[in-house]
């Protein structure tokens, strides 16, 4: 039977960056998905005119969409996600929906407690009103090229931007900044698992939004809490990497995972 997989985009990015992705997968046999967040259009244009659309959604929201779409499928499929898409990756997997799961970049879950200035700084166009909990955030041209566009040309950037930048809900910003205060966080993942399928993270060394070190504690989480979970950091590369010019090999090296950890079509 042919194995699903299921893409998780994450904030300010409309799904259709995954459609590279997508087409490679099913080259390669696979079946995929590349489901919109609640609130999300079909394109990037319409998403943008319907700002309204992801006002106070949250990460369990976020994730109990995509569980509905897998309860759908005839086998649990592989999560790919990126930022708080690999974030949902890692909630699903933990759900036990999940075969296995890959996040790119992904955003801190509990009990991670580095607090880098550029994530600090990537933030702030949510976190700067309490308001914005309630609400969807776009970022301005300038915002997007720190937060995504650090290690790529301007140009590339422009492009980007353009191409698939929308707005976003803030409650999930706000959920992750207080998560280490709270007895109850929706970014909790029981790191102690051993019956889950295997986890890779994926941490870009310039990356402005999820540092590196903000992944290399999340995998040293699950270190100690006896999870295991795979590392692999690509030193060059920022938070626009599994959608930039240089997509392919994070993509290949994911394949090649995939493939050595038994998830083959």
């Amino acid at each position: 039977m042919t194995k699903t997989v299921v893409f998780i985009h994450g904030l300010w990015i409309h799904s259709v960056s995954w459609l590279p992705w997508q087409q490679l997968f099913e080259e390669r046999g696979y079946h995929t998905l590349a489901p919109d967040w609640p609130g999300d259009k079909p394109s990037v244009d319409d998403t943008r005119t319907a700002q309204g659309g992801a006002l106070d959604v949250g990460v369990d929201e976020v994730t109990d969409t995509y569980a509905r779409v897998i309860a759908d499928l005839p086998d649990a499929p592989i999560v790919v996600g990126h930022s708080f898409g690999g974030l949902i990756a890692q909630k699903l997997l933990d759900r036990g929906l999940a075969a296995g799961a890959v996040g790119i970049s992904p955003a801190p879950i509990k009990g991670v407690r580095a607090v880098p200035l550029s994530l600090l700084r990537s933030s702030f166009p949510v976190l700067r009103s309490p308001a914005n909990r309630h609400r969807a955030v776009a970022l301005t041209e300038r915002q997007f090229a720190y937060s995504f566009g650090n290690a790529i040309s301007p140009q590339e950037c422009a492009e980007l931007y353009r191409g698939l930048a929308i707005p976003s809900p803030g409650r999930p910003f706000f959920e992750a900044s207080s998560a280490n205060l709270r007895r109850n966080s929706p970014t909790a993942i029981d790191t102690q698992r051993g019956d889950r399928g295997p986890l890779l993270l994926i941490a870009a060394g310039q990356d402005h939004t999820v540092p590196a070190v903000v992944v290399h504690q999340t995998h040293q989480l699950y270190s100690r809490g006896g999870g295991s979970a795979d590392l692999r950091t690509y030193g060059d590369r920022g938070h626009s990497a599994p959608f930039d010019s240089g997509w392919r090999e994070l993509a290949d090296d994911t394949l090649d995972w995939l493939d050595g950890r038994g998830l083959t079509p």
